[in-house]
């Protein structure tokens, strides 16, 4: 992740920081992430029946695509100098637009929203994150993630 001094942090605020490398959404971590959370709905662990539906195949869970923000972010959300750590404080808002379907490659397009320094030594950043779909128009979501770091 860049570093900046914090007096510049705002400088950044309303700027995209630019977008993730693709990454490919196969069966595999559909399957991984279903193990690990206990949602095996058939629409994403069971090709022959989610065929049948109007999405003809499987597709990621909502909550996986989410759950991507923090890697896919990693190397584009700018940080003031001297942070000692950086915690997830949770999104301000989530709305899913369309299923990402197996084997569909997608990125992470963020842009800072704000930086907030909410006391000595902690800054809260929120980054409007959009996690585009190869060959569509449509982002799979948009969402609001905030990030505190400590400095």
């Amino acid at each position: 992740m860049p570093h900046v001094p914090v007096a510049e942090l705002k400088d950044y605020v309303g700027k995209e920081l630019g977008r993730s490398e693709w990454l490919t959404i196969d069966q595999e971590r559909i399957n991984l992430f279903a193990e690990a959370t206990g949602d095996y709905q058939f629409i994403h662990v069971d090709p022959v029946k989610a065929a049948q539906t109007p999405f003809g195949s499987t597709i990621a869970h909502g909550f996986l695509s989410l759950s991507l923000i923090p890697k896919l972010m990693e190397d584009i959300l700018i940080l003031p100098e001297g942070v000692k750590m950086v915690v997830n404080y949770g999104l301000d808002s989530v709305r899913f637009i369309q299923p990402v379907k197996v084997d569909s490659k997608v990125r992470l397009k963020v842009e800072l929203s704000d930086a907030t320094e909410k006391k000595p030594g902690q800054w809260l950043l929120k980054a409007t994150c959009t996690l585009e779909i190869d060959g569509s128009d449509k982002p799979a979501y948009i969402a609001e993630s905030l990030s505190l770091c400590f400095v």
